[in-house]
């Protein structure tokens, strides 16, 4: 069986489709139980994602980072994937094999960055605000 970048393109189209409509169920699978009772769902998510009314703007910087760090976290490991994927599909093809070599290599070094930017993050938010990292 040929797998072509049509198929590969098909495939990660429907894989990030399927992220995309689950993510949301998700986030309300682990909801907080003092959020179950709010009717309106931008409050509700507010609330499972700990942001009050009273937040200051250190802890919102904190939880802004944290979710693009995630993010940066996801493609990183997506991009191993791909790499990995790559290596599995060469067929034996020595230039197909150290492409997909590079781009594992890759994903790993933006991996161990995401890492390290999260713990900086971390370390600077738990010094301008002890309490965030409760």
């Amino acid at each position: 069986m040929k797998i072509t970048k049509k198929h590969l393109l098909a495939t990660l189209l429907s894989l990030t489709l399927i992220m995309v409509l689950i993510s949301p169920s998700l986030v309300l699978v682990g909801a907080k139980s003092e959020c179950t009772g709010i009717t309106d769902d931008l409050e509700r998510l507010r609330c499972e994602a700990g942001y009050k009314e009273d937040t200051d703007l250190v802890t919102t910087i904190g939880i802004v980072i944290n979710v693009i760090l995630g993010l940066l976290g996801v493609v990183a490991v997506v991009i191993i994937i791909i790499g990995g994927f790559k290596w599995m599909t060469a067929g034996g093809n020595d230039e197909k094999i150290s492409e997909a070599k590079k781009l594992i290599g890759q994903g790993v070094i933006g991996l161990i960055i995401v890492l390290a930017a999260y713990a900086i993050a971390r370390f600077v938010m738990d010094k301008l605000k002890p309490e965030f990292l409760e």
